[in-house]
């Protein structure tokens, strides 16, 4: 599933066709995804000017001028395309130069957006683990979906206090306590064995008992990582692509995800081991993460 650094390059690439424009056309090839489209779905959303196009952990958020907020989660394998109509308007880097023929009729093209800009943006979901909904934009914080997750990991708020009273007293291993989305929006399995590994740190240990003088680095790593993966259009493992269409690029940099049986980076000459953990696979060095 992608994690904050995807769905953050995906919002990055929509912005330039989507932020401060109306979407002048909107068209379901289904009734559902994940879950049912909204009732009126179409009718709420089309002629609407998107104001502001954001990201909360997993999701992106696109608020309406009508009061209304469209959430988009991306499920396992959700793509966003955006394509431009011709030249007359250059969109930035992360647009094609023209939709090609074809563009949003493929059997997986579920959704399909008309703006303004003039632009064309393509939800493809051949899993359809994906999901869209309409919520009331003053009230999206309480919201089903929004109302348990926790402090964004690049903002001010998460920081080593803030840290140090989630993990208090917490029996659970320092990995999973990482992804849970009600203590720390977003992260997911990748960035999270990366940033252990950043910061020395063993994903066995029991969250509780990590000292306040290793939290600081742990915070360090954690906001380092994810910018280092934004940085480089996320991480494409299986279905992960840009608003481009191009994939990303961090799996490349990876310290220590997916490298099973690889010697460590670093200088302790240990190897990395994998092993499950709460139903996930986990990367470490076991020399150097204690």
């Amino acid at each position: 599933m992608p994690e904050l650094p995807e769905v953050e390059t995906v919002r990055a690439g929509l912005a330039p066709a989507m932020e401060g424009y109306r979407l002048t056309h909107v068209e379901t090839r289904r009734g559902d995804l994940r879950i049912p489209f909204p009732q009126d779905f179409v009718a709420r959303t089309q002629g609407r000017k998107i104001t502001r196009l954001y990201r909360r952990a997993k999701y992106l958020l696109a608020d309406l001028d009508s009061g209304e907020t469209l959430v988009i989660h991306l499920g396992m394998s959700g793509r966003m395309s955006v394509y431009s109509h011709g030249k007359r308007r250059k969109l930035g880097n992360y647009v094609y130069d023209m939709a090609p023929d074809g563009a949003g009729t493929g059997k997986h093209d579920h959704v399909v957006f008309e703006t303004d800009a003039p632009a064309r943006i393509v939800f493809n979901d051949h899993r359809r683990f994906g999901l869209m909904a309409l919520v009331d934009t003053k009230t999206l914080e309480q919201d089903k979906l929004f109302r348990a997750i926790g402090v964004e990991p690049l903002s001010e708020d998460f920081n080593t206090a803030y840290l140090a009273r989630a993990l208090d007293g917490k029996k659970t291993p320092i990995k999973s306590a990482l992804l849970d989305q009600r203590t720390i929006a977003g992260l997911g399995n990748i960035y999270v064995c990366e940033a252990l590994f950043r910061s020395h740190i063993s994903p066995k240990k029991l969250a509780g008992a990590i000292s306040r003088e290793k939290l600081a680095p742990l915070v360090a790593a954690i906001k380092k990582v994810l910018k280092d993966a934004i940085a480089a259009g996320g991480s494409t493992l299986r279905d992960h692509a840009q608003a481009t269409g191009d994939p990303g690029n961090f799996q490349h940099h990876f310290l220590v995800y997916d490298r099973e049986g690889l010697p460590c980076k670093r200088t302790c000459k240990g190897t990395v081991k994998r092993f499950v953990q709460a139903g996930r696979s986990t990367f470490y060095c076991p020399k150097c993460q204690s």
